[in-house]
């Protein structure tokens, strides 16, 4: 047997968890400090700002909600914080805190998930139906961390055309940039004849 087919699901889940913020801190190697807070949709979305959000919700998720709370405050999600405060970098907030406080969680996070059994109960006061288990949040945060790794990967794209799983393995077509501009050329090209056939 080979080691995927005997670890447990926990474990793949926790292998999932690790693979998306990992995924999601390697977006912001090799950026200034404009390119990695700029915002580069109508509604401020940002790749650092994106790294401080996870980084909340999963102390949340992985600290208070299995009465394991995070030691660390996050004014951001306080009752009288401003909407989005945990989706951007003030200026005052350096990436070096950003990021050392998303590792904190992790490591907050995966104490939980060792310490905890798949069906250990716990709350979430935000949800309609409160009670939930570990294997919940974990299902939960896997979908969450990847939305945004997503989210974070047309942002680095669009700011250097970085793309791709992870510095190891990109999970893209290995061709130069005259193939991808040919390739983007005829996607483009049949949006325009199914417009103009609408």
């Amino acid at each position: 047997m080979t080691e995927a087919q005997t670890i447990g699901p926990k474990e793949r889940m926790h292998r999932y968890l690790r693979a998306a913020r990992e995924a999601l801190l390697w977006k912001l190697d090799g950026l200034d400090e404009y390119d990695v807070r700029r915002p580069l949709t109508p509604t401020g979305t940002n790749l650092l700002g994106l790294v401080k959000h996870v980084g909340g919700v999963s102390a949340e998720y992985f600290g208070s909600v299995f009465d394991r709370p995070f030691p660390e405050p996050m004014p951001w999600f306080d009752d009288d914080a401003e909407d989005n405060a945990d989706l951007w970098a003030t200026a005052e907030e350096t990436r070096e805190d950003i990021v050392g406080f998303y590792e904190r969680v992790w490591v907050h996070a995966d104490a939980t998930i060792e310490a905890l059994e798949l069906d250990s109960p716990g709350r979430v006061p935000w949800w309609s139906e409160d009670a939930v288990t570990l294997h919940q949040v974990m299902v939960h945060l896997v979908a969450e961390i990847n939305r945004h790794t997503g989210h974070a990967d047309i942002l680095r794209e669009l700011i250097d055309g970085t793309a791709g799983l992870n510095a190891r393995t990109t999970n893209m077509p290995g061709h130069d940039e005259a193939w991808w501009a040919d390739y983007r050329s005829r996607v483009e090209q049949a949006a325009k004849e199914a417009g103009g056939r609408a």
